[in-house]
């Protein structure tokens, strides 16, 4: 008994020293040097751990006005450059966006960040948000204005069924199931989506658009980022 006591406690020091030292590894500032046409521009980037639950780390990054974040699709590699350095290899001519990332990736990266922010009736942001206040403090905070109520942002462009959506689209729900839309959310693809709950999460979470509780509330979707510009 009492060894599998020590045998537990060693465990649970173990732990506990690891998300110490992993706290410490991620909080640090990372400096990089690009040089432009026109001068050395010093870019900072701050990486700052906020831990969600044990199971989850969220990253959270800053960095100076002067430059800008590209984060390369489907590899976890992070790049900082000046925003006057014209002549970077990550630059694109495919679409307006700066930079590989698109801007359905810009905007599902801010949705993202705001994983664990509480749901408050009535607020959109930055830290507590209701479902459609959710999805207007992302939209917006990327310059692409959208109304204040699941309703309204409902009626704001042309509906999408089911098998027409792409990540970056608004989904609308009816909770109630009373022929009114009062919920919404943000598509992030392979039938998840991300949204402001006031259920169990009660707070910004991803949940599944194919099975459990939204299966049957799901009503319709909207685009506001073209394909063409994605």
């Amino acid at each position: 008994m009492l060894l599998s006591l020590l045998h537990i406690f060693l465990k649970v020091t173990a732990m506990k020293l690891f998300l110490q030292l992993s706290l410490i590894f991620f909080l640090f500032t990372l400096s990089i040097h690009a040089q432009t046409d026109k001068a050395l521009v010093d870019c900072k980037i701050h990486i700052d751990v906020v831990k969600n639950d044990p199971t989850q780390f969220t990253l959270s990054l800053s960095h100076d006005e002067q430059c800008e974040i590209i984060l390369e699709q489907n590899t976890s590699k992070i790049v900082l450059i000046p925003k006057e350095h014209n002549n970077s290899p990550y630059q694109t001519k495919e679409n307006n966006v700066t930079g590989i990332i698109s801007k359905v990736d810009k905007l599902i990266s801010l949705a993202k960040s705001k994983l664990g922010a509480s749901y408050v009736p009535t607020k959109a942001g930055p830290d507590h948000f209701d479902c459609s206040g959710f999805v207007y403090y992302i939209f917006t905070t990327n310059g692409i204005p959208i109304p204040r109520s699941s309703l309204n942002q409902s009626k704001s462009g042309n509906k999408l069924v089911r098998e027409e959506l792409e990540k970056g689209d608004i989904l609308f729900f009816d909770t109630y199931q009373k022929n009114h839309i009062n919920h919404s959310g943000i598509y992030l693809g392979d039938g998840k989506f991300i949204h402001s709950s006031s259920g169990k999460a009660y707070g910004v979470t991803i949940s599944n658009l194919d099975k459990g509780f939204y299966v049957d509330k799901f009503r319709w979707g909207i685009r506001k980022i073209e394909s063409g510009s994605k």
